[in-house]
């Protein structure tokens, strides 16, 4: 376990943060591996695959819930050195986590193929859709159980292990790509099919060697069958934190549907090409994103420690080194958008579509640093409504005049993408304003901005 409560706050942050950008580009790095190898099956393939993987962030929602509960609950009970509360915490996680996943499977194959053949421009498309789903859905299963170990580690400060494991099963999952998409060594290509069963192959491999490590590299939670027995109480204090941010993911489920659906009127084309670029660009996301992930227990330890100033200065140095991140990588796709497409298509038609999507999406990366900044304090502090309210705003800011612009005479997908800017900037306005409200209440009068003063570096805690 590693003590957030006592160091420095931004030595603490870029620390975790190395770490987990690393194990959250391993993670994305299976859509793009899988994208890379589809591709070569043609923009329709690439455009169904895409569409199916649109449900990975209904599955990331309910994640959320166990995940983020999880991250806020652990951390605090470690602030307040409460290691039974810290333990059982975990123990439910994991029993929901568990629930959910065979929820999932019931669900994804009895339900998922009626919701992609709404999304999919047109039958064939829907297709690739159906039989890659049909695979890759025990991945998506993976996913609970995995976000319930993982976020216990990083509330107790530990990241390295499951970036190892991480990037081991991307390598496995790279491995295998070209054998069962493409066939090679084997003669026998399984398509969009095997790009599934690559990547569930590799995520349940990983999620097994995560339960193995678990004890080995910290001694505060341990799976434990009977404390994993259902216990009510605690599963609705898991709730109450993790279902607005649950919420939270769900929205950007919408909006990513509310995207595929407006699009098809452009095409199989424009599909293909917002499939690769809002690819590239979660991936563009991830250091600011690492950010936020190790602001949250930053945050919580020193919360349940009553450790006000501290929790301020988190917010601080978040936001300005996630928004520092962001405008470097703006900059990045305003001079060559181009060169983070060309590795997935040689579609001169799809090319031209991501990159244009990447060129007008950029301006939006900055008020997404902000936006993922305030997320992970909202977590840290165990209060995520805000952040649900201010995802939920673009409902009204982004989606329902989507379908008012894409249904005008002459309508132009620019138009999508420079109305996706403008409700990520209001976005951040927004965010940030009930984070201010936020600290008021929890932590006293004193300003969001006011200056805090780190703690004297320690020594960092070779368990990371």
């Amino acid at each position: 376990m590693r003590d957030l409560t006592q160091g420095s706050i931004a030595r603490h942050l870029v620390g975790m943060a190395v770490f987990i950008a690393m194990g959250l580009a391993f993670q994305a790095a299976y859509s793009l591996i899988d994208l890379y190898f589809v591709a070569r099956l043609g923009q329709q393939a690439v455009a169904g695959v895409g569409a199916a993987m649109n449900l990975t962030m209904l599955v990331m929602a309910g994640s959320q819930l166990i995940g983020v509960g999880a991250v806020a609950l652990i951390a605090q009970a470690v602030g307040r050195r409460d290691g039974a509360d810290a333990n059982l915490v975990f123990n439910q996680a994991v029993g929901i986590a568990l629930a959910a996943s065979l929820a999932t499977l019931a669900l994804g194959y009895t339900l998922g193929a009626g919701l992609l053949g709404g999304l999919a421009a047109d039958a064939r498309t829907a297709a690739f859709a159906r039989i890659y789903l049909a695979w890759f859905l025990p991945a998506l299963a993976c996913m609970y159980p995995t976000m319930a170990v993982g976020s216990a580690l990083r509330a107790t400060g530990v990241v390295r292990p499951s970036m190892i494991l991480q990037s081991a099963s991307v390598l496995l999952n790279a491995i295998l790509a070209p054998i069962l998409i493409a066939g090679w060594g084997t003669g026998h290509p399984l398509g969009v099919a095997g790009a599934g069963l690559a990547t569930t192959i590799a995520t349940t491999l990983a999620l097994a060697g995560l339960v193995v490590l678990l004890p080995r590299v910290q001694r505060l939670v341990r799976l434990n069958r009977n404390v994993v027995r259902p216990a009510f109480a605690v599963w609705r204090r898991l709730i109450v934190v993790g279902l607005p941010a649950a919420g939270e993911m769900f929205m950007m489920f919408v909006i990513m549907g509310v995207l595929y659906r407006v699009i098809r009127v452009f095409g199989p084309d424009a599909q293909a090409g917002f499939a690769i670029g809002s690819r590239v660009m979660q991936a563009i996301f991830l250091p600011a994103m690492a950010v936020a992930f190790a602001a949250a227990p930053v945050a919580g330890q020193n919360f349940g420690a009553r450790e006000f100033v501290r929790v301020r200065a988190t917010f601080r140095h978040s936001a300005i080194i996630g928004a520092s991140i962001m405008l470097v990588l703006t900059g990045l796709c305003q001079i060559r958008p181009e060169l983070l497409v060309a590795p997935f298509t040689h579609d001169p038609a799809v090319i031209a579509q991501a990159v244009g999507y990447l060129h007008i999406a950029s301006w939006n990366f900055v008020g997404s640093g902000l936006v993922f900044a305030c997320s992970g304090m909202f977590q840290g502090l165990g209060d995520t409504t805000p952040s649900f309210i201010s995802s939920a705003s673009r409902l009204l800011t982004f989606v329902v005049p989507a379908f008012w612009l894409a249904g005008l005479p002459g309508a132009r997908l620019t138009w999508i993408w420079h109305l996706s800017v403008a409700s990520v900037a209001l976005q951040a306005v927004t965010s940030l304003v009930l984070l201010h409200g936020v600290f008021r209440r929890r932590l006293g009068p004193a300003s969001v901005l006011a200056p805090a003063v780190d703690s004297p570096p320690v020594a960092a805690d070779a368990s990371v």
